[in-house]
């Protein structure tokens, strides 16, 4: 049995409005409020690295969880936009960290990084004691502000978020998963010779589809309701996408947690940063099940099941 403990974030501080980006990519602020939900992103600064702004997020993690860092069995760091790929910066965190022989293994899958983390987190935590997640992405390397980049190009922030899955305690059991991965259909959603590619409509068509067949299956084999659900907890890609995605599941718009207007898409690190602000929000213990989702590159998408401990 595994449990959130705790969940951390950071945000670079420099906040970039849509008015700064639409004339550089032939948009206007309001066309891509519409087309995305997004009124302004964090972009890090030009000395900030994923490992950086992951030992940041790492940090908040702990100290809400009141766990030091030689405490951890193991660290998992989910990025799509890391500087170099070998060796990713899982081994930079922990040695940050001041780690010098815990496991840390790097998950380079943009957008589901670290929802595969924390699916994985739950199964090992039993065996190797708690588990860090982090999810730290500096996106805004990796898209061009052009018009002939636009469609990613309007998404895109930097931010890490993480989270603390502990074999012992915490304030919600990890009761189930679901993890999966179609390779047939990954070149639209790579990050290939440093820059991000997207097929737009055939992302938003595959995850429209994927991701409520996922979240479904895993209330239905713990018969539970998409009514019952607290709160979802969805990776941050598009406002449209998560409200098509609540109208797919017949559940309550409101239930969806998110902050995608004011961070941006931030790949693989939004759903922790999500999580971590929706449970920094909360002035009562948690209710009912909760539900954390994401669809990314590879392609692989998935869920997690959360219950009140």
């Amino acid at each position: 049995m595994s449990y959130l403990r705790a969940f951390g974030s950071w945000l670079p501080p420099r906040r970039v409005r849509n008015a700064e980006i639409a004339p550089l990519v032939g948009a206007t602020p309001e066309s891509i409020l519409e087309a995305t939900g997004i009124e302004e992103r964090r972009y890090a600064a030009e000395e900030d690295t994923v490992a950086d702004i992951g030992v940041l997020a790492a940090q908040s993690c702990l100290e809400k969880a009141g766990v030091a860092a030689a405490d951890l069995g193991m660290i998992l760091v989910a990025s799509g936009s890391s500087e170099r790929f070998c060796p990713g910066p899982a081994s930079q965190v922990a040695a940050r960290l001041r780690l010098s022989a815990t496991p840390a293994l790097d998950i380079p899958v943009a957008s589901a990084g670290s929802l595969i983390g924390m699916a994985l987190a739950a199964r090992l935590a039993p065996a190797v004691g708690r588990v860090l997640v982090i999810g730290a992405e500096i996106m805004s390397r990796r898209v061009t502000l052009s018009p002939e980049a636009k469609n990613t190009a309007i998404l895109f922030g930097d931010g890490a978020g993480a989270c603390l899955v502990d074999p012992e305690t915490g304030f919600a059991r990890i009761a189930d998963s679901c993890l999966y991965t179609d390779g047939s259909q990954a070149e639209i959603l790579a990050v290939q010779d440093r820059v991000f590619r997207m097929d737009g409509q055939a992302v938003i068509l595959q995850a429209a589809r994927k991701i409520p067949r996922a979240i479904g299956e895993l209330l239905a084999r713990n018969q539970i309701g998409a009514a019952d659900v607290e709160v979802f907890l969805l990776h941050q890609a598009n406002l449209n996408l998560i409200t098509r995605v609540a109208g797919a599941l017949k559940a309550a718009r409101e239930r969806f947690y998110t902050n995608i207007e004011r961070y941006g898409n931030t790949s693989s690190a939004s759903m922790l940063i999500a999580a971590d602000e929706w449970w920094r929000g909360k002035t009562a213990p948690l209710q009912g099940p909760m539900v954390l989702a994401a669809f990314g590159a590879g392609l692989n998408w998935g869920a997690v099941l959360a219950l009140p401990a």
